[in-house]
């Protein structure tokens, strides 16, 4: 418990040091003036989706009887969709949600479900994505691959062997098949970040603050 709320500060501190409020701000033309053509950041449908969908699906295990309980964590497509600074503090909002949600979780499983399940894995996929920029490159294929497909992975997996180093076991299931679950529901996360942020490149750019033409397609700045 001191671990999670130590977790929550300094992640929190960080991300509004950071002011990520700067993402919702409406877009700005190309002089840098207001166009008046977009009244809302196009961030706002990711972050409403993630507030909406999410906490369900932290919520599900403990909604139903289910022999073996694991759970989409989503935080690296958050991250994608809208960058660690403003991701840290709807993740934590989807795990208070979350714990509304569902009258078996309590404020304490709601807040490692937060940590563990969000600010962790959105963490470790802030680096990785750093360091896949530094040492890869920035290349469309690279940042669907790299960071959305296998970063995931390795990023909920990472997560998972921590939360369960730090006592968070899987009930009825020892620490061996815990973590071989733990892998395979890494995979299944990785699959649908993967899937979904390859759409998101293809169809709604502006979803993706992490995403930028001029970056990964080497296109002149509008």
């Amino acid at each position: 418990m001191l671990i999670e709320a130590a977790l929550l500060l300094l992640s929190l501190a960080v991300s509004l040091w950071a002011q990520p409020w700067r993402l919702l701000e409406r877009p700005k033309g190309a002089a840098g003036q207001d166009d008046g053509q977009h009244p809302l950041s196009p961030l706002l449908t990711p972050l409403l989706a993630t507030l909406v969908f999410l906490p369900w699906l932290w919520a599900l295990p403990t909604l139903h009887a289910m022999p073996l309980q694991l759970q989409w964590s989503g935080a690296c497509l958050v991250v994608l969709m809208l960058g660690w600074p403003l991701a840290i503090p709807v993740l934590l909002a989807v795990g208070a949600i979350a714990g509304l949600l569902s009258p078996a979780l309590d404020w304490a499983d709601a807040l490692g479900a937060a940590i563990w399940l969000g600010v962790v894995p959105a963490t470790l996929a802030l680096a990785l994505g750093a360091l896949v920029r530094r040492f890869v490159g920035t290349q469309p294929f690279v940042y669907v691959l790299g960071r959305a497909f296998l970063g995931t992975v390795a990023c909920v997996f990472a997560a998972g062997v921590l939360s369960q180093w730090t006592g968070h076991l899987l009930p009825g299931v020892g620490n061996e098949l815990s973590l071989v679950a733990r892998w395979l529901m890494a995979w299944g996360d990785g699959f649908v970040t993967g899937m979904l942020t390859a759409i998101f490149v293809a169809f709604k750019p502006e979803w993706l603050a992490t995403w930028s033409d001029q970056l990964y397609l080497k296109r002149p700045p509008q």
